[in-house]
C-alpha cells in the first residue's frame, strides 16, 4: 500500500538515491521542519524522496531495523519503507514505524512538537493514546541499530 502512495507522488519530488545522500537529505528534513535530526536513525537507505508540494515524504532502506533509543530505554522498529506528510514540527499519518511497548509493538502514525519551549515531542498512536518525552533524547547517533 505505501509503494502505491509513494508511486503516486514521484512526479514533482525530489529523488534522492544512495545511503549518504539519503542520510543527509533526511536529516536536513527533520532539521528544516524542527524536530530532532535523531528521529529517523536509517543507515541503509536506499531512496529518499520528498514532494514539497503536498508535504509527503519517503524513505526506502534494505531492510527493516530496530534501533534503541537508550536516553528513554524504548527500542523503535522501522520497516523497509517509512512515509509521513510533513509540516513545521510535525509528522502525520506516518506508516512503517512501531515502538515496543511492554510485550507488544504499537503503530507510531504520528509525531509532534507542541511546544517547542516545552523540550518535549509526542508520538501519537492510532487509537489516540499518546506519550511525550524529553526532544533531546531523539538528537544523536549514539546507539548503534539492533538489525532486524
Amino acid at each position: 500500500m505505501a509503494s502505491q502512495i509513494t508511486e503516486n507522488h514521484r512526479e514533482g519530488a525530489q529523488v534522492y538515491h544512495g545511503a549518504e545522500i539519503c542520510k543527509q537529505k533526511s536529516r536536513e528534513l527533520l532539521e528544516e521542519i524542527s524536530l530532532p535530526k535523531g528521529l529517523l536513525p536509517l543507515n541503509d537507505i536506499v531512496e529518499f524522496g520528498y514532494d514539497r508540494s503536498t508535504g509527503f515524504v519517503w524513505v526506502k532502506q534494505k531492510s527493516a531495523i530496530k534501533h534503541h533509543f537508550a536516553k528513554i530505554g524504548k527500542t523503535v522498529s522501522y520497516g523497509t519503507e517509512v512515509t509521513a506528510i510533513v509540516e513545521s514540527r510535525r509528522m502525520k499519518r506516518l506508516t512503517g514505524v512501531k515502538s515496543r511497548e511492554l510485550l507488544i509493538w504499537v503503530t507510531v502514525n504520528e509525531i509532534y512538537v507542541d511546544d517547542p519551549s516545552s523540550g518535549k515531542i509526542t508520538f501519537g498512536t492510532p487509537t489516540g493514546i499518546s506519550r511525550s518525552f524529553p526532544a533531546s533524547a531523539f538528537e544523536g547517533d549514539d546507539v548503534k541499530n539492533d538489525g532486524k
